[in-house]
């Protein structure tokens, strides 16, 4: 999947990455260059009238950015050498503040639908044709449960029960990770 943006925190490394790019003269003329058409190493050095080595320096520093990439197109040398043309990346960049907890609850969001899925056709699994759930099965529970209201809940809601409570104990413990 190639998304069309580029979305970092400003705590992330790859937003430094993008920083030093935007600051850096000769990538900003390169940049330019790519602006117009796709180019080889070649040729951009050149037209900028500057060593091929820092032209491939300053493209590989752009394309850890996310900024440039190997365009499809190439071409080979007289020598029967692969020459490689860059481009643009077509991508606009997002940069945000520290994650926000609602990024964090989206994450979480995926979970509860599988779980709620699951939940229902474990409920339809042990139901029996007349819609009682259980299915019309006995279950030999230890002496003193029943006492408690265990019996009384059926496997789907045990199932539910267990699986939000699991959730919720992975999100405390991993909150500041998220």
């Amino acid at each position: 999947m190639n998304k069309k943006y580029i979305l970092v925190s400003i705590d992330d490394e790859k937003a430094k990455n993008i920083s030093k790019v935007i600051g850096n003269k000769t990538c900003n003329k390169i940049v330019e260059i790519l602006a117009e058409k796709e180019i080889s190493e070649k040729e951009i050095s050149k037209k900028l009238k500057i060593p091929i080595n820092t032209v491939e320096y300053n493209l590989k520093k752009l394309k850890k950015a996310g900024l440039v990439e190997e365009a499809r197109n190439f071409f080979w040398s007289v020598k029967g050498k692969k020459i490689k043309n860059y481009r643009l990346a077509n991508k606009s960049i997002l940069i945000s503040p520290k994650t926000s907890n609602m990024s964090k609850i989206k994450s979480v969001a995926p979970t509860v639908v599988i779980i709620a899925i699951a939940t229902f056709f474990i409920k339809i699994l042990f139901s029996d044709r007349n819609g009682n759930v259980g299915g019309g099965m006995d279950y030999d529970l230890p002496t003193g449960i029943s006492s408690i209201g265990v019996s009384s809940f059926p496997i789907w809601q045990w199932f539910l029960f267990g699986s939000l409570f699991a959730l919720l104990i992975f999100i405390i413990l991993r909150w500041k990770k998220l």
